[in-house]
């Protein structure tokens, strides 16, 4: 039997979010952007079937940038295509 792995606990992967439809929303406001605008993310990558996230949904990733802040990057969830 394989080994379950936790690909959230893994250093090198940064945090991810899903992001409510509201939050979703305020994003795509914010920016003056649409849905198609957004850079898309895979449903099969496996931070996002950890997330249990669909497509259509909207994730936040915090990651650590080379000055030591914590940048957020937005992403779409996308399906096979």
């Amino acid at each position: 039997m394989r080994e379950k792995v936790e690909v959230k606990k893994n250093s090198l992967v940064p945090e991810h979010f899903l992001l409510s439809k509201e939050e979703l929303q305020e994003l795509l406001q914010l920016y003056n952007i649409t849905l198609s605008q957004l850079p898309k993310i895979s449903h099969k990558d496996a931070a996002i079937k950890e997330l249990g996230a669909r497509a259509g949904d909207g994730i936040r990733i915090i990651r650590n940038s080379e000055t030591g802040k914590k940048i957020a990057y937005f992403r779409l969830v996308v399906g096979d295509e």
